[in-house]
């Protein structure tokens, strides 16, 4: 690698609005109006001429590098060395926007997105005690670098091994130790506090806390894949479990039952959520909490990546004044965020909104949520019976779990309500059989009953990682036989694993759907309960796009992966001839 300039040689003095001026990229007048900006908003010129639209980020990059002579760097297209990294401090990196890139003999390679700042190349001389050879690099991607570098999986180690000395060390009792309110620097408070970080740094959905017989287990549930953290003073557990339970109001000298919990903490400056399970396992508590990102608000219905087509037939229904709609899917599938972003399109003055919910996950302003408690005999059906007492337009049911919950449910429909609500089915033809086989009448149900959504949610490849993937002999027979083989040639793409994605080749998920409109063949099928004529009627409809057809959509574009499609058409049923090319055993087979 060539570079030129190296720390004795410093950066040439120059100021980039006058040089941006000088190669034509902006006018005199466009730079005294970013320069106006800048006294305003006290951003640096090269920032505030990005963020005016005057000039494009790379253009303005490519255009100090040259004049620089210094490397422009594209981070996302270098392979990265965490241990590397390590050895700038957090502070410097985060203050600077800078990272240690590789090392050569005479020096380190410096990723800046300021490459003009000296004091940041002073102070990173300083600590890394070699010359410093500056690189250009996108501010956004330092950022998001950044976060992933500095983790905290070595200070969650530290901390509970300080936790446990003090545990040996301590006289009092453990109750008394992990409640203390007061003082924030108290180990068992730093390690919570890190764990928390970590898990909002990594966009994890779940934190698991497990006690085994010698150590215990943190898995995050990221991106739908736990990823596990060992750590071995086992005590800590203890500890931190009851921390856990006085946040959360409950009973900490009960460990023989199970208990449930919520509380709410700020982390990195946003709102979270907290919603807390414990259960009592072999060799201790197992806790996991659901982390609910306030802060973030809720996903619009454009935001969940949902087709277009799909999307504008969806929001039509819900604006209908009467009917029912279902979601359905297994759990972790994102039903209820779809109805929480149809909640929230549909959210206005003009509307009176009640739900139904175990547990309520997000709080909404306007609409009137009722937690479901069956120990005192608040059920989904009671809920609802007393909903419809006042006078809603529009009432959601957390789930349709009995017949008494279906059977009021298709009736608000059938009167003058919209009701929305999930069930736990594999697809939406099988969701509406289901609801036919539930003990309402099948009339009641196809006159109620307007649309279905299915959904999964799929692992997006790394964009990072992400490389073209040749379909092996055993993936194209799978594919000749799914949507009449109208994949069987098409290019594919697989993440291969890179820093950015923690080698797992996946960054992100997606929704793939699947919706279901009742016209008069299905509808007709439904009521006289004849299966085989609903399947075909649903087949038949040109509207209707299955999961399987969407997915290979979504890996033809590069979006996922066969596997990913593969995963959830295994995870389809077969129903009554439903997907007749489905063949599980086959399918493992091609896998394996």
């Amino acid at each position: 690698m060539t570079t030129q300039g190296t720390s004795s040689t410093p950066p040439k003095k120059i100021r980039l609005g006058d040089l941006m001026v000088e190669t034509g990229a902006i006018t005199e007048g466009q730079l005294n109006l970013a320069l106006q900006e800048q006294k305003i908003t006290g951003k640096k010129i090269g920032r505030v001429l990005v963020d005016m639209g005057l000039v494009e980020e790379l253009q303005l990059l490519q255009t100090l590098s040259r004049h620089l002579q210094i490397p422009f760097i594209e981070l996302r297209q270098f392979q990265l060395n965490n241990d590397l990294m390590q050895k700038l401090d957090e502070s410097i990196a985060r203050r600077f926007r800078c990272l240690v890139l590789s090392e050569h003999k005479d020096g380190y390679l410096l990723a800046m997105a300021d490459p003009l700042d000296l004091m940041a190349i002073d102070e990173a001389e300083k600590v890394l005690q070699k010359p410093i050879y500056p690189t250009i690099v996108r501010e956004s991607e330092v950022i998001a670098t950044l976060d992933v570098v500095y983790r905290n999986t070595s200070e969650i180690e530290s901390l509970a091994g300080q936790l446990d000395s003090e545990l040996s060390a301590s006289d009092f009792d453990l109750a008394d130790l992990a409640g203390e309110s007061d003082i924030q620097d108290a180990p068992v408070v730093r390690l919570l506090q890190s764990l928390l970080e970590d898990a909002i740094t990594v966009n994890a959905s779940d934190i698991h806390i497990e006690p085994d017989e010698t150590v215990f287990r943190i898995r995050n549930r990221i991106d739908g894949v736990l990823q596990e953290q060992v750590i071995k003073e086992k005590r800590v557990a203890s500890a931190l479990v009851m921390r856990l339970k006085i946040m959360s109001n409950l009973d900490i000298s009960e460990r023989r039952l199970p208990q449930d919990g919520r509380f709410n903490v700020r982390v990195k400056n946003r709102s979270i959520d907290i919603r807390i399970s414990t259960m009592p396992v072999q060799f201790g508590e197992s806790v996991v909490m659901r982390i609910l990102d306030q802060s973030a608000g809720l996903q619009s219905l454009e935001q969940l990546g949902m087709p277009e087509e799909i999307r504008r037939r969806f929001e039509v229904m819900i604006e209908r004044p009467h009917g029912l709609i279902l979601v359905t899917g297994p759990t972790g599938s994102g039903k209820t965020t779809t109805l929480y972003s149809a909640l929230s399109k549909l959210n206005t003055p003009a509307r009176k909104i009640i739900t139904a919910e175990d547990p309520i996950e997000y709080r909404l302003s306007r609409i009137n949520q009722v937690q479901v408690n069956a120990k005192i005999d608040l059920t989904f059906a009671r809920i609802l019976r007393t909903a419809l007492r006042q006078d809603p337009d529009i009432v959601l049911v957390g789930e349709m779990r009995d017949q008494e919950t279906v059977s009021i449910g298709v009736r608000a429909a059938m009167t003058g309500h919209m009701v929305m609500s999930t069930l736990h089915t594999n697809d939406a033809v099988s969701s509406a059989i289901r609801l036919a086989d539930m003990g309402v009448e099948p009339y009641m149900v196809a006159s109620a009953l307007r649309g279905i959504l299915a959904q999964r949610l799929l692992r997006k490849i790394c964009p990072e990682c992400s490389a073209e993937q040749i379909a092996d002999s055993r993936q194209k027979l799978w594919l000749q036989n799914m949507v009449g083989g109208k994949f069987v040639n098409a290019k594919f793409y697989k993440g291969t694993g890179c820093y950015h994605c923690n080698n797992t080749g996946y960054r992100g998920r997606i929704g793939v759907y699947e919706w279901l409109e009742l016209d008069d063949d299905m509808l007709i099928a439904l009521r006289d309960q004849n299966h085989n004529a609903f399947i075909d009627a649903a087949r038949a409809n040109p509207n209707f796009v299955t999961m399987e057809e969407l997915a290979l959509q979504y890996a033809e574009k590069g979006i996922t992966d066969l596997e990913e499609v593969f995963r959830i058409s295994v995870d389809l049923d077969d129903f009554e001839g439903d997907r007749p090319h489905l063949d599980v055993d086959h399918i493992g087979e091609d896998l394996g």
